[in-house]
């Protein structure tokens, strides 16, 4: 429900607020797979999702762009956008020294594509060097973390269960979505301290002077559910995550099943319980206009998970928030990710996240990061947008898939092999009996065969599995087990391949001719994938035709023994580990 006040002069409070807000279209509006565009915001108070229409650009791919009309409504979309650019510039030259110790780059209003007929169609706000960037790899900005209390912008997994949900959750809470799902519960906190008719939430962390204005911009900018169902695939109608649910081998309905597990915890171990402190919907002053929004409820939830997914970033150990830095956009090219390091203060250094240029810079020009080596499905799944070098090509690109595999429920063997998983793999990380393997259409991951053949050892190789190799099997999965097993683990990822493309294939038959935007962002990934899952089944099949050319566990423990060589008579001269002559032992009785 949206209740919009008439006004024609807003309060320079309510003015900041939207300007701040539209800063967030660098951030989700027009996703796109040009070098220049990621995941912008559109939160004009005028602007409705059915307004974000792509078209196919020069640089090839389609984009997102703002779909406004030629002439005046033109003119006047550049010219709302050049006034709040300048309104949440002065914002953050009023508070930014609070909180960031460097900020060489400024909100400016630019076009999205070099294709001359959509220029001006395609208006966005982006992160400009407000001074010239000398040379490649110079700080840009930089925002300490203040992991100890929270006391900053950054927001990080630990301040939900050690701080600000510490009397909530059960030591040691881990949930299905993991840090994301920390991180919501924190964005959920936040959005319910700035409700109007009252704050709720947790009032906690406390913050230094001039961050809480900063934070109160940042999330009122955040696009609403609305505007997330067309440009975040969790937020989707279930017919169009069905299709990608069928288009990528990275299941989208894992995720929502984790966010629904998690969502039912909370709300009948927290939420429900206190719903003073945790109401399940809030309303928000969103420029001039009030909104009311889900917040502690599955919905919200899924909302706010949304939103940590597609502007959350790793950095030191951790995956956080990073209010502001988040507005940069994607470029494959000539891009650093943020990092995190040292950050000179007053006292000493602190440690914080650094955005860096990836290329010189002149005044004015835009400032890009990279959001990493990810294949199409992640970017989709977490930014709602598949960048160029993931998409399919002759040359392959940064093609990759999923493929699945676990210890079958039914092996007699499954506990053995289960205890080997969890106590004799890997220390800091024991496997699971369920395991993911990205492909990329070359050589499998060793580790996937080293896994397939534990998974698939049994028969005349079961010996293996007795306690005294229980410390040596793992290594032993390294290489070739037997012709057998080593056929069992080929031909489970021949099956996991065959299986993948043959839903690929039906979803295909399914689509038709006329794509929408968002099943033309599953076609994309679909295309990917099976560009890597293919050329892993030409691989593995060309491998299943040579096993018998492999050395396996027999061969090299028979060499290990010395046992490998025929005898002659002719041998008579061994050393220690050649080949055994009978009676050639020179014992003393």
């Amino acid at each position: 429900m949206v209740t919009v006040n008439n006004r024609r002069s807003w309060s320079s409070a309510a003015l900041l607020s939207c300007s701040i807000q539209l800063i967030s279209i660098v951030s989700t509006s027009c996703f796109s797979w040009s070098p220049l565009n990621h995941r912008q915001h559109t939160q004009f108070a005028t602007l409705k999702p059915s307004s974000l229409q792509p078209y196919y650009s020069n640089s090839g791919g389609y984009e997102w762009k703002l779909n406004v009309a030629s002439g005046d409504i033109a003119t006047t979309t550049r010219e709302k956008l050049e006034t709040l650019a300048t309104i949440a510039n002065d914002a953050l030259t009023e508070h930014g020294s609070d909180i960031f110790k460097s900020f060489k780059a400024r909100v400016a209003v630019m076009s999205q594509s070099a294709d001359e007929d959509t220029q001006q169609d395609a208006l966005r706000l982006g992160l400009v060097a407000a001074e010239n960037i000398r040379k490649e790899d110079e700080l840009v900005a930089s925002l300490p973390f203040y992991d100890t209390d929270g006391s900053g912008l950054a927001l990080a997994p630990h301040l939900a269960t050690k701080l600000v949900y510490k009397d909530k959750l059960p030591e040691g809470y881990d949930g299905w979505t993991g840090d994301a799902g920390l991180l919501a519960m924190l964005l959920l906190n936040e959005m319910a301290r700035l409700n109007v008719d009252g704050s709720k939430g947790i009032d906690l962390p406390t913050r230094k002077d001039g961050i809480p204005s900063l934070m109160s911009a940042w999330v009122t900018s955040l696009p609403s559910p609305e505007e997330m169902s067309n440009l975040h695939p969790l937020m989707w109608d279930e017919d169009d995550q069905e299709v990608l649910q069928s288009s990528s081998t990275k299941k989208i309905y894992r995720i929502m099943d984790d966010i629904e597990d998690d969502s039912s915890w909370l709300d009948e171990n927290a939420w429900s319980l206190d719903r003073e402190t945790f109401p399940e919907t809030i309303k928000l002053q969103i420029g001039d206009s009030i909104e009311e929004r889900q917040c502690f409820s599955t919905e919200g939830f899924r909302y706010a998970v949304s939103l940590v997914r597609s502007r959350s970033f790793f950095v030191d150990g951790s995956l956080r928030l990073l209010p502001y830095l988040d507005y940069a956009n994607h470029d494959d090219f000539d891009s650093f990710e943020l990092v995190g390091g040292g950050i000179g203060m007053l006292w000493g250094s602190a440690k914080g996240a650094l955005l860096k240029s990836g290329k010189s810079l002149r005044e004015g020009d835009e400032v890009c990061i990279s959001y990493g080596p990810k294949g199409g499905a992640d970017y989709l799944l977490d930014h709602g947008f598949v960048p160029p070098m993931c998409k399919a090509s002759s040359t392959g690109g940064a093609v990759t898939s999923e493929l699945t595999f676990e210890v079958d429920d039914t092996d007699r063997f499954r506990d053995d092999k289960l205890d080997i998983l969890e106590y004799e793999t890997y220390d800091l990380a024991p496997m699971e009996p369920s395991q993911v393997f990205d492909v990329t259409g070359g050589r499998p991951d060793p580790a996937m065969y080293q896994f397939l053949r534990l998974a698939k050892l049994g028969g005349k190789d079961a010996f293996l599995l007795e306690s005294i190799f229980r410390k040596e099997v793992w290594g032993f999965m390294s290489v070739p087990v037997s012709e057998d097993n080593e056929r069992a683990a080929v031909t489970a990822v021949i099956d996991a391949c065959e299986n993948a493309l043959k839903e690929m294939d039906e979803i295909i038959d399914e689509e038709g001719s006329a794509l929408s935007p968002k099943l033309q962002l599953c076609a994309l990934v679909r295309g990917s994938e099976r560009q890597a899952l293919e050329r892993t089944l030409e691989y593995v099949t060309q491998e299943a035709e040579a096993l018998d050319l492999k050395e396996y566990y027999q061969e090299r423990r028979l060499k290990d023994l010395g046992l490998d060589s025929d005898w002659s008579p002719e041998d008579d001269d061994v050393s220690f580990g050649g080949t055994r002559v009978p009676g050639g032992a020179d014992y003393d009785w």
